[in-house]
């Protein structure tokens, strides 16, 4: 075994410098010294070769082979020329080159590693007349090449791929979360320690298993790269076999005796798939029968019962591309915080929040990180005896505090009782604003794929009120609503209300496009509940909707703003001799086409389909007296809207009576119109309606789950 000192590099994730510094020195490094994006380190070879089977934070292994100044890609190209690269890879070897830098000369990367590369090619072609061949996936040896402005450093890249890459996960599975962030978040942790002294480990949200793979791993002495296969060192000429086998018999010698020693490791997910696929990686990484997963939802989540001293709650909660594109994930993090309140006091947590949602708890430290594209804030908690106190963490106890909003929901959910017995009715306004400290509406939809879910929208607070006291309510009744609800904390979704402007009205929330069905009466309707503000279903409109169900049978009905169209198919269903349906959104008519079919009935000539702006197709259509003779009409539009799409601005105030009259050219001689609008201080021009006849129907169009809030909309049957 050779003791001939080199000079290494060490890269790693931005921001784990320090920890791969520590990890370096451990392992025997001298010289260790950070740098951004690494860490420098002398030693001899056997030292590299330890780097690559035990690191768990670092990317890549480096040897730098040459350093030269080169201006341009000639100067790139003759400086690489000048190596013996024969005496460098081992005949028959595939090639890779990597080029980066920070401002270099040759401003093109892929150009840079062409050049390294024809150098290559033309110096082994020179001296054997055979030319090695490029394999960009697998090469035998990979040569990484990086510029600081001119100054060039060519270094051979012991690892071969990113070290991240430990050999246990299938290609093309679910990977969330890089091994190496996993690691560090284990050791940021104390994982270690607290391991040694039989400490648990937890993660509620597992996913496909990387955090439970790298805790058994850390804490059993397994070496993170004992399963990979493929090393960068294999083509190399100056390799060591025997040192390396040496190393890793040593390692699965370790591996033998600490894998009995793991303290409880244990992973859930609500997802049944997630856990599937974790119970795969388990296996692959040789772990079965060390890690435990089983599928359990977060209401649910506890501390193990023989836990032999306080352990760890690691996790990569879900999060999307940022929290406002998908706010449904703050009720999550929500519970997550109380939960780890409550049910592990004395442990530590540590969560990668890449959402920015609070959890109510005040971390003791905050890294910042990026996993993948998505800059993410790492936060440990030391969750003392006091956290787990009623006054932990605001000063009140989150439960008593929102103890008033508990019991004005469980109020509500006794006065409607007696009603959703007798009418069957499924989705339901459960609170709306009833205390002013809480200024929320709660609704309650019961699917038929995933139970009961709680759709939350938060009024926008005045400016009078602290910022900060409207968001430590929102987390106290966020925390409370899924055990009052009896709902699972994953089925509660949020959003603000305000008033939408211009684009913003028609902008999507999220991106999810996941729909469930729901009953209403004996027509099922698709709702979301994250990827728009409203979820496809006005749950105040219910008795409009059934009143056409039951009395167009045999009748013609015309939907204009049909939105996604709940009332046709209530129409259609209650047997409506033709139906069309009129709006501006391509995603909502799609949507009334989904319902319709869900339903058994087909969008076509008897059920129409519109796209078009309702002002427009209402004025074309009685210019050319074509689509005349509606028996019932409803005209809901919204109170306003400039859509880029439309040729004019809708405001519902002051268009209404226009609306009207030309939506009422299009009546039968005894057809009725509905007419409809939630501008909470509209009123009717009557005197601009001569003609016509309005009974105002607001409240009888007012069902009981909305009795509380008398001006939720306006409704008036108008007849000629």
């Amino acid at each position: 075994m050779s003791s001939e000192q080199h000079h290494f590099v060490a890269t790693c994730p931005g921001g784990l410098e320090g920890l791969l510094a520590d990890e370096l020195t451990h392992l025997g490094a001298l010289e260790v010294s950070r740098q951004q994006g690494g860490v420098g380190f002398s030693g001899p070879l056997e030292l590299a070769y330890r780097a690559c089977l035990w690191s768990r934070v670092g990317n890549r292994i480096l040897l730098p082979l040459a350093r030269f100044a080169a201006a341009d890609a000639e100067a790139l190209y003759a400086g690489a020329r000048e190596l013996d690269w024969t005496a460098i890879m081992r005949p028959g070897s595939t090639i890779a080159v990597r080029f980066g830098g920070i401002r270099p000369a040759v401003g093109h990367t892929h150009y840079g590693s062409l050049k390294v590369k024809d150098a290559l090619v033309d110096s082994v072609r020179a001296a054997t007349g055979e030319r090695p061949d490029v394999d960009v996936e697998h090469a035998d040896l990979r040569v990484h090449v990086y510029q600081v402005g001119e100054a060039v450093t060519l270094s051979l890249d012991l690892s071969g791929e990113s070290l991240h890459r430990r050999g246990y996960r299938r290609p093309g599975g679910m990977a969330p979360l890089k091994e190496n962030l996993a690691a560090a978040m284990l050791l940021r942790a104390g994982w270690p320690e607290i391991a040694a002294a039989g400490g648990p480990l937890v993660d509620p949200f597992c996913g496909s298993g990387t955090v439970l793979v790298e805790g058994a791993f850390m804490a059993g002495g397994v070496a993170p790269g004992l399963l990979r296969t493929h090393w960068g060192f294999l083509g190399w000429q100056g390799h060591d076999d025997a040192c390396w086998k040496d190393l890793v018999d040593k390692a699965l010698e370790r591996r033998e005796q600490g894998l009995p020693q793991v303290p409880p490791i244990i992973g859930y997910d609500h997802d049944a798939q997630a856990v599937r696929t974790a119970l795969q990686t388990i296996a692959d990484a040789d772990l079965t029968g060390t890690v435990h997963v089983e599928r359990r939802e977060l209401a649910r989540l506890a501390a193990p019962a023989k836990a032999n001293a306080p352990g760890l709650v690691v996790t990569n909660p879900p999060y999307g591309e940022r929290l406002g594109s998908d706010a449904s994930l703050v009720p999550l993090y929500a519970r997550l915080g109380d939960v780890l309140r409550r049910e592990f006091p004395g442990w530590t947590a540590m969560v990668l929040n890449g959402a920015g949602a609070e959890l109510g708890l005040r971390p003791d430290r905050r890294w910042s990180v990026r996993n993948g594209p998505i800059q993410c804030s790492l936060e440990r908690f030391v969750l003392g005896e006091a956290d787990r106190s009623p006054a932990a963490g605001t000063g009140e106890g989150e439960d008593d505090a929102a103890a008033p909003l508990v019991n004005r929901l469980r109020k509500n959910q006794r006065r409607l009782k007696g009603w959703l017995k007798r009418t069957g009715v499924s989705c339901y306004r459960l609170y709306d604003a009833d205390i002013p400290e809480y200024a929320l509406a709660v609704d309650r939809y019961q699917t038929l794929e995933a139970g009961s879910w709680l759709h939350v929208q938060e009024y926008a607070a005045p400016k009078s009120v602290d910022a900060r006291d409207a968001g430590r309510r929102l987390r106290q009744a966020l925390g409370a609503l899924p055990a009052a609800a009896d709902v699972a904390p994953e089925h509660v979704t949020l959003k603000v209300r305000q008033r939408q402007k211009g684009k913003a009205q028609y902008q999507r929330q999220g991106q999810e496009g996941q729909y469930y069905t729901v009953e209403e009466g004996s027509v099922r309707l698709l709702v979301n509940f994250t990827d728009y503000l409203d979820t496809g279903l006005f749950l105040d409109h219910r008795p409009v909707r059934e009143w056409i169900g039951a009395n167009v049978s045999g009748r013609s009905f015309l939907n204009l703003f049909a939105y996604t169209g709940a009332a046709t198919v209530h129409a259609a269903r209650g047997g409506a001799s033709h139906t069309t349906s009129v709006d501006l959104s391509k995603t909502y008519l799609d949507w009334a086409r989904r319902n319709l079919e869900a339903n058994g009935h087909d969008a076509g000539r008897m059920h129409r389909l519109v796209h078009a702006d309702c002002l427009e197709w209402l004025r074309e259509s009685a210019g050319h007296g074509r689509d005349t003779g509606y028996d019932v009409i409803l005209l809901d539009p919204p109170s306003f809207s400039n859509s880029a799409r439309m040729k004019a601005t809708l405001d519902v105030q002051r268009d209404h009576a226009g609306l009207i009259r030309a939506a009422a050219r299009m009546l039968s001689e005894d057809g009725v119109l509905i007419f409809s609008t939630n501008l909470r201080r509209f009123r009717l021009d009557t005197d601009a309606l001569q003609g016509l006849r309005a009974e105002d129907c607001t409240d009888w169009s007012i069902p009981p789950d909305f009795q509380r809030n008398q001006r939720i909309h306006r409704c008036w049957f108008i007849r000629r």
